[in-house]
């Protein structure tokens, strides 16, 4: 099997980052609000001392391993596949430029281990290719060597590779310039007092509310990094009954039905008269991963501050944070 020697991902890791080229240079990528991701073949190393020889049994499997992970990533329109270095002589460096000359952003190496008869090990890298900065790095361990083993790792490890992806693709230049559309749904009140009502909220609650809301979308607008798309025309019962919160994530595909790249969602919690707290959660509205979340933390004061409290919580932990980044 192609480069079956890898056997341990940090071997694969090292020879990428540490390799000298010209990989840094120009990569030929396109402007446009899109990541070109080169996935290598990964390695497979058996060190069970299994007696039955299971070779074609495990590239086979490795095989679909593969076409499930580039299924996965080719999925969503905002990667392209660049097919990687076909030559098995090739050094990690002329991989890794092999990948750059064909507009690759992103370059994702891995390799499976089996250890006994029950127990493998899935390992994966995501390498910025311009920068050769470790993006993620991780090392999973399942149990099985059948198919629905096999479909179950590839599962876990597609999910943090596309989060992973989409990180990268948000802090990027070319993210960067672009706007992100992101839905800002109406702030919602879970009210925890002995007085809160059984049904509905108060009408001022619902005024407050809508500042809040208000504040934080034109928070949003003025930075210049956002557009906010309406939401009004919404469906779903968790935005009629303002229980996203509680509806396990299901925001991101309202968000994503209205063309929206992310979703943010918002919670002011009283405690009290005078004490509240406020939260944020923004979702990808693809993969449903969440990349930024906060809470306030218990503050004192009515109900007049809280689009004060939002809005500077918004302020410091999501975009100041990324002004830095």
């Amino acid at each position: 099997m192609r480069r079956s020697c890898l056997g341990l991902l940090a071997v694969a890791m090292l020879g990428l980052l540490l390799s000298s080229g010209s990989a840094s240079a120009d990569t030929g990528a396109p402007a446009a609000r899109t990541l070109g991701v080169t996935i290598e073949e990964f390695g497979y190393l058996d060190t069970s001392g299994e007696p039955i020889d299971q070779t074609a049994a495990h590239q086979k499997r490795l095989q679909a391993f593969m076409a499930a992970l580039r299924r996965d990533v080719e999925a969503d329109p905002r990667y392209r596949l660049v097919p990687p270095s076909t030559d098995d002589r090739a050094t990690a460096a002329e991989r890794m430029q092999a990948a750059a000359q064909g507009g690759a952003n992103v370059l994702i190496t891995g390799a499976v281990q089996k250890m006994s008869t029950l127990v493998q090990f899935a390992s994966t890298a995501v390498i910025d290719i311009g920068t050769k900065r470790l993006l993620f790095e991780r090392r999973y361990s399942f149990r099985g060597d059948n198919d629905e083993a096999w479909d179950r790792a590839e599962s876990f490890l597609s999910r943090d590779v596309r989060a992973a992806l989409a990180a990268q693709l948000a802090a990027s230049p070319a993210a960067a310039s672009a706007p992100i559309e992101l839905a800002v749904f109406d702030f919602e009140l879970e009210d925890t007092t002995a007085a809160a009502p059984a049904s509905g909220i108060a009408a001022s609650d619902a005024a407050q509310l809508a500042d809040v809301t208000s504040g934080v979308r034109e928070l949003f607008t003025q930075s210049g990094r956002y557009r906010v798309i309406e939401t009004s025309g919404a469906n779903g019962e968790a935005v009629k009954t303002h229980s996203l919160r509680d509806c396990g994530g299901c925001e991101a595909g309202v968000a994503l039905k209205l063309g929206a790249d992310q979703s943010l969602i918002g919670v002011v919690r009283r405690v009290s008269r005078t004490e509240y707290t406020i939260g944020f959660q923004v979702r990808d509205s693809r993969t449903g991963t969440v990349v930024s979340r906060a809470d306030s933390g218990l503050r004192m004061g009515a109900d007049y501050s809280w689009r004060r409290g939002a809005v500077r919580l918004v302020k410091d932990h999501l975009l100041e944070n990324q002004a830095q980044q």
